[in-house]
């Protein structure tokens, strides 16, 4: 338990940590399928894709061209659906029936590839709904969710099934509900957020038992490199 004595800064950084080790031991069967998953695409050719709106687009970011990452994953950014443009308007469509499907046939998917979902409620139209449509193209969904938001009865009432129930392997964040998880008396309010830092490290976790496990079958790794390194661009073939 963090110390209530310590400064706000300090009890986050212990709230983190205890989380993190939480998620690790509890979502570790999660995690070796998920890698074995991601493994069978990589020795299969497939493709891996990552989609998030909202703060989650930043962990479909997280896995795309990062040095000791996979050159086969291919992000789905959809600029409405972040924040960087108006945040009332990505709400407003992350919320939005129906956007999914054609956001999918844009982007392009093929049956045996992976996509990865990030979303911390777990309730948005968009997020729930472009995991049936991917599981219905023939692509293997892992979720990276709070399942304790998503459950809470603090949560918004979306009438949507939830992204865990529809997902075929989810790796929850246990995260709090409402995702600020250090409470401030001296404010008045709880602040925070946990989902980013541990849902990333559960990601990378993900990733690189999946590329041990394709290498340990063959496949020859197809990695990024640092481009702030000497070798990266020839490296990186740029």
């Amino acid at each position: 338990m963090p110390d209530a004595s310590a400064t706000a800064g300090s009890r986050y950084l212990d709230t983190v940590q205890a989380m993190l080790a939480q998620a690790a031991t509890a979502e570790a069967g999660a995690m070796d399928r998920a890698a074995g998953v991601i493994a069978d695409a990589l020795v299969a050719g497939r493709t891996v894709h990552t989609f998030g709106s909202g703060h989650s687009h930043m962990l479909a970011e997280e896995l795309f061209y990062r040095a000791g990452g996979l050159k086969s994953v291919r992000p789905l950014l959809f600029e409405g659906l972040m924040l960087h443009g108006s945040s009332t308007l990505a709400t407003q469509l992350e919320r939005m029936s129906g956007l999914a499907a054609a956001l999918l046939d844009d982007h392009g998917v093929e049956a045996g590839d992976v996509l990865i979902v990030a979303s911390n409620s777990g309730g948005n139209a968009v997020s729930v709904e472009i995991a049936q449509e991917a599981r219905s193209r023939g692509l293997t969904v892992i979720a990276v969710t709070s399942v304790g938001h998503a459950t809470s009865p603090l949560a918004r009432k979306t009438g949507n099934p939830s992204l865990h129930e529809v997902a075929d392997i989810v790796l929850d964040n246990h995260g709090v509900p409402g995702d600020a998880a250090v409470e401030v008396q001296a404010a008045g309010t709880r602040l925070g957020p946990t989902s980013t830092v541990v849902g990333a490290a559960l990601l990378n976790a993900v990733v690189a038992q999946a590329i041990e496990l394709a290498a340990i079958r063959g496949w020859a790794p197809d990695l990024w490199v640092s481009s702030a390194l000497a070798v990266g661009d020839a490296a990186n073939g740029s």
